[in-house]
């Protein structure tokens, strides 16, 4: 026989879950599922996230003097969504008991009810990431959290990820704190001008993926570029992709090319950016070939005209 009790635990157990799913996916924005606003410290507006302020304060509309990112850390009161009863930052509201956020942060003041990213809070990077903590490692070297997949074989870059995108460049004008006004104004026209987006490697909400070179970008800016042609790292300039077949072609072109008479025994340098050696070869107008690594991915660096290495693109259309 059930005891009062129990009956009455029971009952409390129900309302906890109660509170748990009431209003859960009905509340939040195009970034976060979450039953909270958030009050921007720095502007004292009311947004949905930090990514709807950061989108509102960087538009096109706002004085470029006046456009900024929220300090995410600097959180201090959020607004219920079901009761608007706005509060010290923490996972279930004051009033109406609801959980604001099935995933929560105390450290990060982040709310998230989309639990199937698997957040995790990484203390050395100071934010959280998705994906599990099971699936990642933080490289101290490189400053950020990479796949497992990746522990043994990646290249490390320091501060890997703490820079703009090299393709799309987005950035992050919060870097430096004594960045000035005027150099503020410039950023941001250029990144007006070019559709730059505002904010860093670190921290974007886009996917990354690593270069075989140890260099990070987005991996919807390699898929562009590979759509024009371009495999080699946009930093370094090595390949980041298997070449061999395209060397082949150029193999194949350059014999079937001869040069006039005159630059029959033309020699020049080059340096080749695959490997790093720098070689003495003859002059081609098509390409230079390293006589280390066999690559054509090569730049001349003294001697005769320069030579056409866009040729490389043309060879793997």
């Amino acid at each position: 026989m059930e005891s009062c009790f129990d009956t009455q635990m029971t009952s409390l157990g129900s309302v906890e879950v109660s509170l748990m799913e009431m209003g859960f996916g009905h509340f939040g924005c195009s970034h976060y599922r979450r039953r909270c606003k958030i009050r921007a410290p720095c502007c004292d507006e009311i947004f949905d996230c930090r990514h709807c302020h950061n989108e509102s304060k960087n538009s096109l509309e706002v004085d470029p003097l006046n456009r900024h990112d929220i300090p995410r850390h600097d959180l201090k009161t959020v607004i219920c969504s079901l009761c608007n009863t706005e509060q010290d930052v923490q996972q279930k509201c004051i009033h109406c008991g609801v959980c604001m956020g099935k995933y929560y942060c105390s450290k990060c003041k982040f709310f998230d009810d989309d639990v199937s990213k698997n957040q995790y809070h990484c203390d050395k990077c100071g934010i959280c990431r998705t994906g599990g903590e099971e699936n990642f490692f933080h490289c101290n070297k490189c400053g950020c959290c990479y796949s497992r997949l990746l522990k043994d074989s990646h290249i490390c870059v320091e501060r890997a990820m703490h820079h703009n995108c090299p393709v799309c460049f987005e950035v992050n004008l919060n870097d430096t704190e004594d960045l000035n006004k005027y150099v503020k104004l410039l950023c941001f026209m250029v990144a007006t001008f070019f559709h730059f987006c505002l904010q860093y490697l670190f921290d974007t909400t886009k996917d990354i993926t690593v270069l075989p070179c140890g260099h990070t970008i987005h991996l919807e800016c390699v898929k562009e570029m590979a759509q024009h042609f371009q495999y080699s790292c946009p930093v370094c300039s090595k390949s980041y992709c298997d070449m061999s077949c395209v060397w082949q072609k150029l193999d194949q072109e350059v014999s079937s090319t001869p040069m006039p008479q005159v630059y029959k025994n033309k020699m020049v340098w080059i340096l080749c950016n695959d490997c790093g050696e720098t070689s003495e070869v003859n002059f081609h107008i098509v390409a230079h070939k390293c006589l280390k690594c066999n690559s054509y991915n090569t730049r001349q660096t003294r001697g005769g005209p320069a030579s056409c290495s866009s040729r490389i693109g043309e060879m793997v259309r």
